[in-house]
């Protein structure tokens, strides 16, 4: 064994995943985005050539989408063309959604780098040979390692995601909705569903989400309080050192497994704790995300059983999908502070429901009027609150 560490002359020659770490680290900047694009392309294609959308499924979404936006539009009042260009439903391969996907996120990781850049450097006892040995990488890492966390989070949402709004993320400034072909037609080829109606079924999806979410005071107020979230974390410096202080270094290639494993952890490699200001913030952002999944599923059931025969079928296989328990959701709810569970689901849901037994649809359309209409916490859960504050907003 060379002096230089465990595996010959550099601490991490043979480990990829730690070689392409060192020289991300040798890049200008608070995140490394060609890091981050590489790792998100990688894990997205899962290292493998991906082919191009083939130009017949272009052609089938462009022409379901028209009709997606014509019943999305009359249905809830609102434009998908409030800047004047009309939607369009762009069929892409995950490659493509990855790396669209990284700079639509740009904005909320950049803030995430500025509240961890302030970070001090870790405190390393000398007698702790892992840390010691990690101990001039550390106070590199800080938000420099927040390249690896970006490209990691997007890649695995690459695997999975149906569209641009699997996560109500607002995108201000695009009239592009992009839709995962490769993930919708294996989805669609394992629950044998019919290809033309689940493909209408994600353009209407991806539609409502769009409409609602372009909407400048609701992509304003839900993009805001994701960007106060991931700029409120609370450092700790020590949380990488202290989990590699727990490896036994003489272990072999198990304490290199157990290395990776610590890195894949965004919480332990950016020293991103919760705090509590973000802890006061989750409320408030969740009510506003149960009202938008609500509000969505609701148009979708109003509309998709008038275009589909299967909609009863693709809306309960769909459904079910999206709450299913994945690496990547719990990834992005520690980041973004966004948990899209069922219980987020089922009160949408209930608030929508109250508000049309009360009060019809069109009531409910009030939601997006203005910034004082956002329900609160509290409403969400008694709609009867929300309506009678709009009726005291409309005196």
């Amino acid at each position: 064994m060379s002096d230089g560490g465990p595996l010959g002359g550099s601490p991490f020659e043979g480990m990829p995943f730690f070689g392409d770490l060192v020289r991300m680290l040798q890049s200008q900047g608070p995140i490394s985005w060609d890091a981050a694009r590489q790792l998100a392309i990688a894990i997205a294609t899962e290292g493998k050539s991906e082919p191009n959308v083939d130009p017949a499924e272009r052609i089938s979404f462009e022409q379901l989408a028209r009709v997606a936006d014509l019943h999305v539009s009359n249905r809830t009042g609102l434009s998908t063309a409030p800047d004047g260009h009309a939607a369009q439903i762009t069929p892409v391969n995950r490659t493509v959604w990855a790396q669209r996907t990284l700079d639509a996120y740009r904005p909320l990781l950049e803030k995430l780098a500025t509240s961890l850049s302030a970070m001090p450097p870790p405190t390393v006892a000398d007698d702790d040979p892992a840390a010691a040995m990690f101990g001039p990488l550390m106070q590199m890492l800080g938000p420099m390692m927040l390249g690896m966390t970006a490209g990691s989070l997007v890649g695995n949402l690459a695997l999975r995601s149906l569209g641009t709004y699997d996560l109500p993320v607002p995108r201000p400034g695009t009239h592009e909705v992009l839709v995962v072909v490769p993930n919708i037609d294996e989805f669609g080829d394992a629950w044998s569903l019919p290809r033309d109606e689940l493909h209408l079924w994600i353009c209407l999806h991806e539609l409502a989400h769009h409409a609602v979410l372009s909407v400048p005071h609701v992509a304003s107020t839900l993009g805001g309080l994701l960007e106060q979230y991931v700029s409120s974390f609370r450092p700790d410096p020590n949380a990488l050192s202290d989990r590699l202080g727990s490896l036994d270094l003489n272990a072999g290639p198990q304490a290199f497994a157990q290395m990776q494993e610590a890195l894949a952890d965004p919480e332990v490699v950016l020293g991103a704790v919760q705090s509590d200001e973000q802890r006061a913030l989750l409320p408030r952002l969740e009510a506003i995300v149960a009202a938008v999944v609500g509000y969505v599923d609701h148009v979708m059931d109003a509309v998709g059983a008038t275009l589909m025969p299967s909609y009863t079928m693709l809306t309960e296989a769909l459904r079910r999908r999206r709450v299913e328990a994945d690496r990547s959701d719990r990834f992005v709810e520690r980041i973004l502070g966004l948990d899209l569970s069922q219980r987020v689901y089922d009160r949408g849901e209930k608030f929508v429901e109250g508000v049309v037994e009360r009060a019809g649809d069109d009531a409910l359309n009030r939601l997006w009027e203005s910034p004082a209409a956002l329900p609160t916490p509290a409403e969400i859960d008694a709609p009867g609150l929300w309506l009678a504050r709009l009726e005291f907003l409309a005196d």
